[in-house]
């Protein structure tokens, strides 16, 4: 496999669709944003620093099975303290504009057809946090940031399918934010350089997508794996330790369509990078021949 030259440093600075909303996502670095305005909840003594974490979703099943991707998930969920809230970016809600869940409630949505009906029986009754949703999207909106909370939004399958295993009691309040469809991995790596400060204030910043997601690959319970999609799975990983320009300018990759014919469940990776740029491997491995399923944190 013939792997591309590293990216030079400008692709940290290559020009988004919207210029002015880069320019503005930079600045304000002295004033980091914090869930410090978070009313009517208990402030823990001591707070621990949570990591961000890039969670690989798989399909919907990942819900209803047990493997080792669960497996790795509940580890997570009972090594890490206690999170007071989740901020999760899923692939499954792209919007015009950024956008904030204020939903104190959200349901759980079943955004999928043709699974087993018992897929469609499970619940994830979790609480939204709408305090802490409309002070993030004040303190964004002061920086220029254009975004808006959605008091109706509910929970896809990349939100509440992964969160089943991480934290089965459902006993952690979510926020979750949107996947503006103009973002590429800059944007996104930018959004969770903002929202970073999050983290030493016990709360957990997920990305919830693929490391590699081509559906056309797909075999359904095949034990073969897509070397080509391993092959991009294990570059991008090097890249994430050595060469944050190269990782971000991920397109450059010879035939990268293969790997992700569109990139939206490749960006949460960037919005947990842009949290906590040094990255760990949780856990590797592929399923149904095509679908990357590593988990990643971020220190």
């Amino acid at each position: 496999m013939k792997y591309p030259k590293p990216a030079t440093s400008k692709a940290t600075t290559a020009p988004l669709q919207h210029k002015s909303e880069r320019q503005n996502m930079t600045a304000s670095k002295s004033t980091p944003i914090t869930a410090a305005a978070w009313a009517n909840t208990p402030t823990p003594s001591k707070h621990a620093t949570l990591p961000a974490l890039f969670i690989s979703h798989g399909a919907p099943t990942l819900a209803i099975e047990q493997s080792a991707t669960t497996s790795a998930l509940a580890r997570i969920g009972q090594n890490l303290p206690k999170p007071r809230a989740i901020v999760i970016m899923s692939a499954h809600w792209q919007s015009a504009k950024l956008e904030i869940s204020s939903n104190p409630q959200p349901k759980t949505w079943h955004d999928f057809s043709g699974f087993a009906p018992e897929l469609y029986e499970l619940q994830y009754p979790a609480a939204g946090q709408p305090v802490l949703a409309e002070t993030l999207a004040q303190q964004l909106t002061a920086r220029g940031i254009t975004c808006r909370v959605n008091p109706l939004r509910v929970s896809d399958h990349g939100v509440w399918a992964p969160l089943l295993h991480l934290y089965p009691q459902a006993n952690i309040p979510i926020v979750q934010i949107s996947l503006p469809q103009h973002y590429d991995s800059i944007a996104c790596y930018q959004l969770g350089a903002q929202l970073a400060q999050l983290r030493h204030e016990q709360i957990l910043l997920i990305g919830s997508g693929n490391i590699t997601h081509n559906l056309q690959a797909l075999r359904w319970q095949a034990e073969s794996i897509d070397e080509t999609a391993k092959d991009f799975k294990v570059w991008l990983l090097q890249q994430l330790k050595t060469d944050i320009p190269s990782a971000l300018d991920w397109q450059r990759y010879p035939n990268f369509r293969d790997i992700h014919p569109s990139d939206e469940h490749l960006l949460p990776l960037f919005f947990a990078l842009g949290a906590g740029q040094r990255v760990s491997v949780v856990h590797q491995s592929m399923a149904h021949h095509s679908l990357g399923m590593d988990i990643y944190r971020f220190d």
